[in-house]
């Protein structure tokens, strides 16, 4: 199925009637607070009240060629013509391109939120009020990972601004009303409710409120607002299969929001909380082959170099509580590190073979942790030693394959060469070419470890057994039926 998620921003070249013609960006929409009445008999009020803290933002960035592509029409569509000669105006050569968002003043001294993506890339911004006032605006820091961008006009006087609520106080079907500028088309206010919480697109801190709110191009970093008139959402994204309002829409909460403005305000860049492990969900398979009663926490597939392993973090706990709080899923505990002080001793609690233990971790910095490149993963060569199991064809590592891999002399494991399409096993993700290292907690080495970790796991009454896969150096937990 396409990724159908798109950034709300518009773009547009100044000069370019076609630009206006084909549309603008956009971006998502909100999430209200939880209310114990219905709804509303006016939004009127709410709107009056924060309107003037909300903004129109323009960009401008020179670019090598002409900033829209020819469309396509029909032959014999009455546009043809018009686009023909549109397209052979001979501007080839550098060009001014726009681009169109929204915002919001957080304080009277002028640092105003939007999304990285309606920033990205530009040498101006301008910065147009409700009033109609434009300023120019300077760029104060971004955060790629949120979509965040803060952004500082000199007014000369307080400007109208609003603060942040709290997300997590957000009801599934609480009113929300989303302000921006969808289309190009200036000041405009949509109402919904929230849809869904907790949505995860694509980013590692992501915590989207869900809305229904009519959001369209050119919504992107405006402001989701409860009925109290506090920001609970920066509108980022929408489903759509044509580019408009579809009635899902995506704003990241406020409480992820508010922790990054801070850094960004105080230190122009992000400085998150750093374990050094990777993590991936429990699943009630993965529970039951570790002889755990449910599936909650995080489990670490590898401790790499970091304060994890320093701290005596191994593979294989299911880390369940971090500083004091519980941990949901691995999602819950990369957003909890985030937040957590660089340099802090914290607790951290894990499952480790039936039993609990606390480590104390001191936490690094994840922007200096030093990035690792691993090898991919290429499919092996005919083995002469192979074994179907599982649903899979395997062959133990030899020295062709290491080679082929980027492996040390030392790395042993069983090479994936076959995944039967309609085994399990295929559905949970393993394929061609994927290195099975450990089987039942225990390193695998030659087919006939693997058949001994099965024959045990039968006869201590396990439906699944647990593996450990590595693809591309990344490793990842895997729990199969043993049926």
């Amino acid at each position: 199925m396409p990724d159908l998620t798109l950034p709300i921003r518009s773009a547009f070249r100044s000069s370019s009637l076609l630009a206006l013609v084909l549309g603008f960006g956009l971006a998502l929409a909100p999430a209200p607070e939880a209310q114990a009445f219905g709804a509303p008999e006016s939004f009127a009020d709410l709107a009056d009240q924060i309107s003037p803290s909300v903004v129109n933002i323009t960009t401008s960035a020179l670019i090598a060629g002409p900033a829209d592509e020819m469309p396509v029409v029909p032959e014999g569509s009455p546009f043809e013509d018009f686009f023909e000669d549109f397209n052979n105006r001979g501007d080839s050569g550098p060009q001014r391109s726009e681009a169109l968002g929204s915002g919001f003043v957080i304080s009277e001294d002028g640092f105003i939120v939007t999304n990285n993506h309606v920033i990205e890339g530009a040498d101006e911004i301008m910065i147009e009020f409700f009033s109609g006032k434009k300023l120019p605006a300077k760029l104060v820091g971004t955060d790629t990972k949120t979509d965040i961008a803060l952004l500082k006009v000199e007014a000369g006087e307080p400007l109208p601004f609003v603060t942040f609520g709290n997300s997590d106080l957000m009801r599934v079907g609480d009113w929300v009303m989303a302000m921006g500028n969808p289309l190009g088309q200036g000041f405009s206010v949509s109402a919904g409710i929230v849809s869904a919480r907790g949505r995860q697109l694509s980013g590692s801190y992501d915590d989207f409120l869900q809305t229904d709110a009519a959001i369209n191009r050119g919504n992107s970093g405006g402001p989701l607002f409860n009925l109290d008139g506090q920001v609970i959402g920066v509108n980022t994204s929408i489903l759509s299969p044509n580019g408009g309002s579809i009635g899902i829409g995506f704003s990241m909460a406020s409480n992820v929001v508010g922790k990054v403005v801070d850094q960004l305000k105080q230190f122009g860049e992000t400085r998150r909380g750093w374990l050094g492990v990777r993590i991936q969900d429990m699943t009630p398979e993965i529970a039951e082959s570790l002889g755990l009663d449910e599936a909650v926490g995080a489990l670490v597939s590898d401790v790499p170099e970091g304060p994890a392993r320093d701290a005596g973090v191994l593979a294989r706990d299911v880390i369940t509580r971090f500083d004091g709080q519980p941990v949901n899923d691995a999602g819950d505990l990369t957003r909890r590190v985030a937040d957590a002080p660089i340099g802090k001793a914290v607790p951290v609690i894990v499952m480790r073979a039936g039993r609990t233990e606390t480590l104390q971790v001191t936490l690094g910095r994840r922007e200096e942790a030093e990035a690792r490149t691993m090898p991919a993963s290429a499919p092996a060569p005919d083995a002469p030693r192979e074994m179907e199991t599982l649903g899979l064809t395997l062959a133990p590592l030899d020295d062709d394959i290491r080679s082929r891999l980027g492996l040390d002399a030392s790395d042993v494991g069983l090479m994936i060469l076959n995944v039967d399409p309609a085994s399990e096993a295929f559905t949970k993700g393993l394929r061609e070419g994927d290195l099975i290292t450990e089987a039942g907690q225990q390193r695998v080495t030659k087919l006939q470890d693997l058949e001994d970790m099965i024959t045990q796991a039968k006869g201590a009454g396990r439906q699944s057994i647990l593996l450990l896969i590595r693809r591309g150096g990344d490793p990842r937990f895997v729990a199969l039926s043993l049926d």
